[in-house]
């Protein structure tokens, strides 16, 4: 298939990119670089740069690339930033995904993957979690994706646009070519790392009285190509729906810091603080319908397997991207 790609410049973009030329589809990046960095592009693609705030941009690219799908992941994503500024997730999280949508409908797109994130459920009424929680997200973050999530059914509904929307747990690891470079870093495993290569003086760990067995947040870490294979089934024709994904096991702050030390051989300082407002004792994934519906089979589940695709990524790129 043909495929458009938003935000592949990105960390999760670039790499279903890669996987998805590696699958032999053709694929065109769009891309405004705001996030993303223009080295993080398989050479494989072909490359426009993205210009989303001028009138008709979008569309011209979508009918340029003539796709058969649409992959996309050009969003803001920082929890907090969208506490302190939340017209620009409403804006770009869903003003412009809707200026892609009606690009996708104008130019006859059949299939349209989103990505989505569990921060649209909120503090989760049960573990795992499933689909068929109820929704409540507690930033505006999280609710720009439910919005456009909205909009989604409502597009499939009136205008046949069959859709995959995949909320996403803790995206980590690496490719042997791509890995993650945020110019704000705010991950947990990229942030111990960078201990290690000495650009922090600590790991940092927010919280030490949950009730957990450790006393610290538990997370669902899923390996980034694991990710981008849950993308490619998603194009399989007739599918539409909502699909967690994650391992279904989960890990404390303490655990993937021990595991950085154990991977890198280093030592790891760590600074306990106080609990960040809004952060929930435990946010583990039930993966079963993306299991059962799409055939998708984690290749990497372990977090050592995680964190060690990450450091070797990150040892060859200490610093990242070069632009």
């Amino acid at each position: 298939m043909n495929v458009f790609v938003t935000g592949g410049a990105g960390y999760i973009g670039s790499i279903c990119t890669e996987e998805l030329l590696n699958a032999g589809h053709p694929v065109t990046v769009y891309d405004n670089l705001t996030e993303g960095h223009r080295s993080a592009v398989d050479a494989r693609a072909k490359f426009v740069p993205g210009e989303p705030e001028v009138e008709g941009d979008i569309l011209n690219a979508v009918q340029s690339a003539r796709p058969d799908a649409i992959l996309h992941f050009a969003a803001n994503a920082l929890v907090g930033e969208s506490m302190t500024n939340p017209k620009k997730y409403f804006h770009n999280n869903v003003v412009n995904g809707l200026k892609l949508l009606d690009a996708a409908v104008e130019c006859g797109v059949k299939k349209f993957v989103f990505s989505s994130t569990c921060a649209t459920y909120g503090p989760p009424d049960k573990i795992p979690m499933t689909e068929d929680l109820p929704q409540r997200p507690i930033n505006p973050y999280g609710e720009s994706k439910l919005m456009f999530e909205k909009i989604l059914r409502w597009y499939h509904k009136i205008y046949g646009l069959e859709f995959i929307a995949f909320r996403y747990f803790n995206a980590a690891g690496a490719s042997k070519k791509f890995g993650e470079h945020h110019r704000i870093e705010t991950h947990l495993i990229p942030r111990v790392l960078q201990v290690v290569l000495g650009q922090l003086p600590h790991a940092e760990i927010f919280g030490t009285d949950y009730p957990t067995p450790d006393g610290t947040c538990i997370r669902d870490y899923i390996h980034i190509v694991d990710l981008a294979q849950a993308h490619i089934l998603g194009l399989q024709p007739g599918q539409t729906g909502f699909y967690n994904l994650g391992n279904g096991d989960g890990y404390s702050v303490r655990e993937v810091i021990q595991m950085c030390e154990r991977v890198t051989g280093k030592k790891i300082p760590a600074v306990e603080k106080p609990r960040r407002p809004g952060d929930p004792p435990k946010l583990v994934a039930s993966a079963g319908k993306a299991i059962r519906e799409l055939g998708w089979k984690p290749k990497f589940p372990k977090l050592e397997d995680i964190v060690e695709t990450a450091w070797a990524w990150h040892k060859k790129h200490p610093t990242g991207y070069p632009d």
